[in-house]
């Protein structure tokens, strides 16, 4: 009877040893072949989002830069001349890393134009004035006559 049992054990513990468990090749292939289709479906869309967010960076700069041009000329008794983007700082203005450097241009009664281009692959110029909110193009003479 032990005899039967140890045969029984033996024949289980060889039967457990020889069932290899894993997976094939083509199952691994598969896998792979899956991941890269995701990737392939995820990394543009996420570039996109990348150059949407600069576009944005540069926009909401374009926001601070105004607010403080005008904190600086009710600084200094309503005039705009002299300001550059790096005096602006002390009136509310920080350049945020993913966009462009302002370019301030000064007119006459109170009037301004400044101007951003987006670092994004698409370069896009952005300005806003003294009477707009930002808007798509450069500063002409018109924005500051």
């Amino acid at each position: 009877m032990i005899t039967a049992i140890h045969k029984s054990m033996a024949a289980k513990r060889d039967a457990v040893n020889n069932d290899e468990k894993g997976f094939t090749l083509i199952e691994l292939l598969v896998v792979v072949l899956i991941i890269g289709i995701l990737a392939a479906i995820a990394i543009p869309a996420f570039l996109g989002q990348q150059n949407q967010a600069k576009d944005a960076a540069a926009k909401s700069d374009l926001g601070n830069a105004k607010v403080a041009l005008v904190s600086y000329a009710t600084a200094n008794d309503g005039v705009y001349t002299g300001a550059t983007a790096a005096n602006l700082g002390p009136y509310g203005y920080t350049k945020s890393s993913d966009a462009g450097q302002i370019v301030i241009s000064i007119g006459s009664g109170g009037k301004f134009c400044i101007q951003s281009t987006s670092t994004a692959a698409s370069a896009t110029v952005f300005k806003v004035t003294a009477s707009s909110a930002v808007t798509t193009g450069a500063c002409a003479a018109a924005d500051i006559a």
